[in-house]
């Protein structure tokens, strides 16, 4: 099975998946999945692009409004908050302060701390 994202303006819109026996193997796996899915969607070829569960390739497998960064040839989610800054390395948010080692934690943006989780803040 091959996967394709549907991207627009840089958005993965939606991921579909082609039987084998549509793309083959090898090189040409992507564009011919590509022209498959266009003519099936009526998409723009070049709107699709090849994703892979394994993440060896373009990093991420991605999912609805996820970004598909060109430069970086990988898939984004979206940024959880805004002082959360992008790993280079798995192009996944890292919070600005590390997950504390003992307890349930979540968080809290307007404190820009991680808050532990108890029967009172459920």
């Amino acid at each position: 099975m091959a996967y394709f994202a549907h991207v627009v303006s840089g958005v993965v819109t939606r991921v579909h998946a082609v039987a084998d026996g549509v793309v083959g193997d090898g090189a040409a796996q992507e564009t011919l999945g590509q022209t498959f899915l266009a003519g099936l969607h009526g998409y723009i070829a070049t709107d699709l692009v090849q994703c892979f569960y394994e993440g060896a390739t373009r990093v991420n497998y991605p999912a609805p409004g996820f970004t598909y960064d060109e430069n970086r040839d990988a898939f984004i989610p979206p940024q959880p908050y805004a002082s959360w800054v992008l790993d280079e390395d798995t192009c996944l948010w890292v919070a600005p302060i590390a997950y504390p080692a003992e307890g349930d934690h979540v968080w809290d943006e307007q404190a820009g701390d991680w808050v532990e989780v108890t029967d009172e803040t459920l």
